[in-house]
């Protein structure tokens, strides 16, 4: 398998990308990475491998790349200036084919503009979305989208994010019915904005899905869903607080712990649960971001990954090729909106009356009916 890799993108540069790469390769010795950025820094990164990850270097080729997408660097400006930058060099790569999957840790808002340019998006996705993975109760998981894709979305584009989260968790996790939720401010059907609203009224009269209403905030961490849809800008919150808050508490466990000589000779004891809790909570574990709605695997590592972190971006790559993500997304899409366009269609008509605003605050009827139903 082939991937292909931005080395210049982290917040820790590419001695965590190419010491990552490497860790995956010696895990997946089928691996074959592609490393792109300026040749000499790579080449020279490569020769400082520590003694067991040197036998990977066979695994891992650079590819010259002398431009570099700022963290700062606007998306418009990365489209115009950035065509001898090392993402794009990554994703022409994988546009032409010669990698099956590509990974980044770089600006964010370039890579989604590079991506949809290079690679476009599957099923008339206007789009695409960005998914990850958080911990939940009894060792679970689920999938939130969207983190920061799309800031201010309509409701269709809501039921999509629906939709290709329902995908991704039953094929790649092998979930038989995957239940999906909607975030909102309370369970209540009156309650959020009209576009939640409205989305919540479509996802009801959806054949073929699990949908199982709203959920509250700590309803995601409570494993009430398995996959979790809102704006962008709500769920890059969810996920950046829910980050904070593990690594708060792992510091704080220990800092009980070492606060005096009885708790101490307590923490001995209680080591292997308190190692055990810091890997469930560790957000490296989820490292990984999937770019739901591209015409090829893209995965977003986060910027202050390190190479451990940058290492579960790329198994969460070679996850998604083994399941062939798009194209399965792409012909499930198709056969959805069949279904999708009807209930858009209908949606239209009966609230073609209502006022934006108000509908959010004081709606009573399909709202609150379909929450119901739900129950």
């Amino acid at each position: 398998m082939r991937i292909a890799v931005d080395a210049m993108g982290g917040d820790l540069g590419p001695r965590a990308t190419v010491v990552g790469a490497a860790s995956a390769v010696m895990a997946d010795p089928g691996l074959e990475i592609r490393l792109f950025g300026p040749a000499a820094q790579l080449e020279d990164e490569l020769s400082r491998l520590p003694r067991p990850l040197a036998a990977a270097s066979s695994h891992l080729s650079v590819v010259n790349a002398d431009g570099v997408i700022r963290q700062d660097q606007r998306p418009a400006q990365a489209l115009r200036h950035g065509h001898d930058s090392s993402m794009a060099a990554m994703l022409e790569c994988l546009a032409r084919g010669e990698a099956d999957a590509g990974v980044c840790a770089g600006n964010t808002g370039a890579l989604l503009a590079l991506s949809r340019r290079a690679l476009g998006t599957v099923a008339d996705v206007a789009r695409p979305a960005i998914s990850t993975a958080i911990p939940t109760a009894r060792e679970g998981r689920c999938y939130l989208l969207d983190l920061g894709a799309n800031v201010d979305v309509e409701s269709s584009r809501l039921v999509d994010f629906a939709l290709m989260g329902e995908v991704m968790a039953r094929h790649v996790d092998g979930l038989e019915r995957p239940r999906v939720a909607l975030l909102n401010v309370g369970v209540e059907g009156t309650k959020g904005p009209a576009s939640v609203q409205q989305a919540d009224r479509m996802l009801c009269r959806l054949p073929g899905i699990n949908y199982v209403g709203f959920i509250e905030g700590d309803g995601i961490f409570a494993g009430e869903a398995d996959v979790v849809v809102c704006d962008g800008f709500v769920g890059n919150a969810v996920l950046k607080a829910s980050e904070g808050l593990a690594r708060m508490l792992v510091r704080r466990v220990q800092a009980t712990f070492e606060a005096h000589w009885t708790s101490r000779l307590v923490g001995v004891l209680a080591r292997p649960a308190l190692a055990r809790l810091r890997r469930e909570l560790d957000p490296v574990r989820y490292n990984g971001a999937s770019l739901l709605g591209l015409g090829g695997i893209v995965i977003k590592s986060h910027g202050g990954a390190d190479a451990t972190g940058f290492h579960f971006a790329v198994a969460r790559a070679v996850q998604e090729v083994h399941h062939g993500l798009p194209e399965r997304l792409a012909a499930e899409l198709h056969l959805r909106r069949s279904a999708v366009d009807p209930v858009v269609a209908d949606h239209g008509r009966v609230d073609s009356g209502s006022s934006g605003h108000d509908s959010a605050v004081t709606d009573t009827g399909g709202a609150a009916t379909s929450q119901q139903e739900q129950r």
